[in-house]
C-alpha cells in the first residue's frame, strides 16, 4: 500500500510522527509531502529531527501567504505530486491550508482522501481553520475522530460512512516523548525556571492576531499577571507586536523567547503552574499533563476538556483572562480523554482493511 503524506504545519508534524512510524512498521511505503506552509526552522526542521520523522519526499517550498494565494499554490503543487505518485491514499490531518488543498487535489484526481482528526467543530465559520474542517471532512473518504463528539458532529451533517472512532494521535506523541522530554530538555535550566514557578503562553491564531486590538487585550492581561510568563513567541505573532507600535509595554515578568521544538515545549509545559494559549494541541497537551488551561478563544473544539473542568474560555478579554489566572482551580478529578496513546496503529490497520 502506498500513502502520500499532506503536512505542512508545526502540529501536522507531531502528528504524522506516529503515523508515519505506523505506516513503515506494516511495510508500507509512504510518500511525505511538506507543503512548506511553515518553513521557518524553530517550526519545521526542529520537529522533523526530535519526533524521528523522515526527510520529506517533496518539499513544494509554498511558503507565506493570503489565503487564496497559499492554498492556490499548494493545490497545484500537490497535484503534480498526486498526478506521479498515484497512491492509495491521501492522508491529511488537521485544519490548515495544506489540509484543504491536500484533499481537494485527491478528491479532483479521484483518488481516496483519509482525514485525521475529522469531525472538529468550532461552530465559528469565521474561523479559516473551520471552513478547512468541513470541506475536508466531506471530501474524505475515512475520517478518524478523536472523539465521540467528533462523531456526532460528523452524523449531524450527514456524515456516517467510512467514520472511525480511533482517539487522537497526539497522545501517542506524548506518551513517547514524555520521559525523554524530562531527561534530556534543558530549557528550564537555560532560562532559570523553576517547577511551577511560571506560566506558559502561546499564541498563533488569526483571531489574535490579526485582530490588534485582541492581542493588545490578551498583551493587557499578561501585564496585568503578577507572575512570570514564558512566551514563545510565533513568527506571526512577532510580526503583529511590530504593528501595535509600542502601544503596549511589556513588563519584565513577560518573557519573550524564540519559538522552541517539541521536547522543550513539553518540558515547559509540564513544568508550568498554568498554561495560557489558542492552540488546539496545547489545550490537549495540558489535559493530558495535569496542568490547568485558560483558552484564549471564544470556542474550542476540545469542548471536553471544558466539560472535565480543566480548561476555561475567556476569549481575548483582559479582566477575564487576569481573574482567570487568578482563580482557576481545576477538577479533583481528570478522566480519561481522546484514547490511549494507540490511534496511530488502529488508522493505520484502519487503511490497510478498507478495499
Amino acid at each position: 500500500m502506498k500513502v502520500a503524506t499532506i503536512v505542512g504545519a508545526r502540529p501536522q508534524f507531531i502528528k504524522a510522527a506516529p503515523v508515519s512510524k505506523a505506516l513503515r512498521k506494516g511495510h508500507h511505503i509512504e510518500v511525505l509531502i511538506h507543503t512548506g506552509q511553515h518553513y521557518d526552522d524553530g517550526l519545521s526542521a526542529i520537529f522533523f529531527e526530535e519526533l524521528e520523522l523522515p526527510v520529506p519526499d517533496y518539499n513544494l517550498g509554498i511558503g507565506s501567504g493570503s489565503h487564496g494565494a497559499q492554498t492556490g499554490a499548494m493545490l497545484a503543487g500537490v497535484e503534480e505530486v498526486l498526478t506521479q505518485e498515484k497512491p492509495d491514499w491521501v492522508l491529511v490531518y488537521g485544519d490548515t491550508n495544506s489540509t484543504i488543498a491536500g484533499a481537494l487535489a485527491a478528491a479532483k484526481l479521484h483518488q481516496r482522501v483519509a482525514h485525521i482528526e475529522a469531525g472538529l467543530r468550532s461552530f465559528n465559520r469565521a474561523m479559516p481553520e473551520e471552513i478547512n474542517r468541513v470541506l475536508t471532512d466531506h471530501l474524505s473518504d475515512l475520517l478518524f475522530c478523536p472523539s465521540p463528539t467528533a462523531v456526532e458532529n460528523l452524523a449531524a451533517e450527514g456524515i456516517t460512512g467510512g467514520v472511525h472512532l480511533v482517539g487522537d494521535v497526539m497522545a501517542d506523541v506524548l506518551q513517547q516523548t514524555i520521559e525523554r522530554a524530562r531527561e534530556s530538555s534543558t530549557i528550564l535550566q537555560r532560562l532559570e525556571l523553576k517547577e511551577q514557578g511560571y506560566l506558559l503562553a502561546t499564541i498563533h491564531r488569526e483571531e489574535n492576531t490579526d485582530d490588534l486590538v485582541h492581542l493588545r487585550d490578551i498583551l493587557s492581561a499578561f501585564n496585568q499577571v503578577e507572575e512570570t510568563i514564558v512566551f514563545p513567541i510565533h513568527p506571526r505573532t512577532r510580526k503583529a507586536l511590530a504593528r501595535l507600535n509600542g502601544s503596549v509595554t511589556l513588563t519584565a515578568k513577560l518573557r519573550l523567547i524564540d519559538p522552541v521544538g517539541y521536547l522543550d515545549l513539553v518540558r515547559l509545559a509540564q513544568s508550568a503552574r498554568l498554561i495560557l494559549t489558542d492552540s488546539g494541541g496545547l489545550q490537549k497537551e495540558a489535559y493530558w499533563l495535569g496542568v490547568p488551561c485558560v483558552t484564549l478563544r471564544d470556542e474550542t473544539e476540545w469542548v471536553e476538556t471544558v466539560g472535565a473542568g480543566w480548561n476555561i474560555l475567556t476569549g481575548a478579554r483582559t479582566e477575564a483572562i487576569v481573574d482567570a489566572v487568578s482563580s482557576f482551580r481545576p477538577a479533583m478529578t481528570r478522566p480519561a480523554l481522546y484514547g490511549n496513546g494507540k490511534s496511530a496503529a488502529r488508522i493505520s490497520y484502519a487503511l490497510t482493511m478498507t478495499k
